[in-house]
């Protein structure tokens, strides 16, 4: 299978210095009207990536 870019991956993610990482939410960006003001705030909050395997595949993408 083939690998994405690494570039795409370092615009998604941002590495914090403790070594959290970041990402947006999904839903964030239009058909903003029907959601809720509170939805919508929750969304526009960067939000931490938690799954152990996915941090392990984003470190090894950006520190290549």
């Amino acid at each position: 299978m083939k690998m994405k870019t690494k570039k795409i991956v370092r615009r998604r993610f941002k590495i914090t210095k403790t070594g959290k990482i970041l990402h947006r939410a999904q839903g964030a960006r239009h058909l903003r009207s029907k959601k809720s003001k509170s939805r919508q705030r929750r969304q526009d909050a960067p939000k931490i990536v938690i799954n152990r395997r996915s941090q392990q595949i984003i470190n090894r993408f950006l520190k290549t």
